[in-house]
């Protein structure tokens, strides 16, 4: 740990660690609000793990941020890693990681908010998150010195493929919800029109 090797080790470990944790928490909150696994995914404890898994992904997060201050061959202040687009490695894409990271923080405090807020507001700030991970995805991609090998490919093309499926699976779940309250809306009128029509 002495080594200047094993601090840059550490820290793009932890990178690739709490990018694969932040994914897993964002697409398992997916798999319970569309309800695709269902019965499977469900209950008190799948809330539970959603939020351990957030938790643990910020986690190493901080571990991959601390390390590369404490790194001696590229070391980061505390206001390159506190302040988006002002590092002078790849700033662009270390920027869009930082604004990933606080997107993901953003949602995961507001899950403990979620009475004082709304549901509505909840479910707005919750989609951020999405955001958060294209940032990240981003970031790992175009600012990690790992993106090269074929293994870490395979882990970024495979994660966001999943999360398009998500997305576009919980945009049409939305669409067709809204179709059938739209339609149970309308038959109580319908039915008040005949009743009126045969009276007359």
């Amino acid at each position: 740990m002495n080594t200047v090797q094993s601090w840059w080790d550490v820290t793009r470990a932890a990178g690739l660690t709490s990018y694969f944790l932040l994914w897993l928490s964002m697409v398992w909150g997916m798999a319970i609000s569309t309800k695709i696994f269902h019965p499977a995914v469900h209950g008190t404890y799948s809330y539970d793990f959603h939020e351990y898994i957030s938790l643990l992904g910020l986690g190493f997060v901080l571990l991959h941020v601390i390390v590369l201050m404490l790194d001696q061959f590229l070391p980061f202040s505390i206001w390159q890693v506190m302040i988006p687009f002002i590092d002078t490695y790849r700033p662009l894409w270390v920027g869009l990681g930082l604004v990933g990271f606080y997107l993901f923080l953003l949602v995961t405090v507001t899950f403990y908010m979620r009475k004082t807020i709304g549901t509505r507001a909840f479910r707005a700030i919750h989609a951020l998150s999405l955001v958060g991970y294209l940032g990240a995805t981003l970031h790992g991609l175009f600012a990690g010195t790992d993106s090269a090998l074929s293994i870490t490919k395979l882990l970024y093309g495979g994660t966001f493929l999943v999360v398009v499926f998500l997305t576009v699976y919980w945009l049409v779940i939305g669409l067709l919800n809204r179709r059938e309250q739209a339609i149970a809306a309308e038959r109580p009128a319908a039915r008040r029109h005949l009743r009126r029509s045969s009276l007359r």
